[in-house]
């Protein structure tokens, strides 16, 4: 089976949490025969479509992952982080047609179950690997 070469963007905002949920998706990308070939530091989730638009121009990167954690704030602040990243991560999967696998937990949760939800990043490398490979039949 073919190895998927994966980009990850990855917010520093709640970094106990994010580099958690890195280790995780490294590990999961090698379980499913695949690797995390490049990793790109971003302040925070707003911050990703850059990067994100980066690493799809990249012919060596197959597809894309997203790593953060949206933890609600005394605003909504959150809300307004997390809807707007979402929707413009989707737009740049469909622009440069590859797979940009959410990994990001939240809005409205508790820094406790952001700690929980670390594993969403081993559901974003499931994914992408899965829409590349479902992806290349076609």
């Amino acid at each position: 089976m073919e190895k998927v070469r994966i980009g990850a963007v990855v917010a520093e905002f709640n970094y106990d949490i994010t580099q958690m949920m890195l280790k995780l998706a490294e590990e999961h990308a090698k379980f499913l025969g695949s690797e995390i070939t490049k990793v790109v530091p971003v302040p925070g989730v707003f911050d990703m479509p850059l990067a994100i638009k980066k690493l799809l121009e990249d012919e060596n990167i197959d597809a894309v992952i997203t790593l953060g954690a949206v933890i609600e704030g005394a605003t909504d602040h959150d809300q307004i982080v997390a809807q707007h990243a979402s929707r413009k991560i989707a737009d740049l999967a469909l622009e440069y047609d590859k797979p940009v696998a959410l990994g990001i937990s939240g809005p409205s949760m508790t820094r406790l179950e952001a700690h929980q939800r670390v594993d969403y990043a081993k559901r974003a490398v499931e994914a992408a690997v899965k829409m590349y490979r479902r992806l290349n039949k076609l």
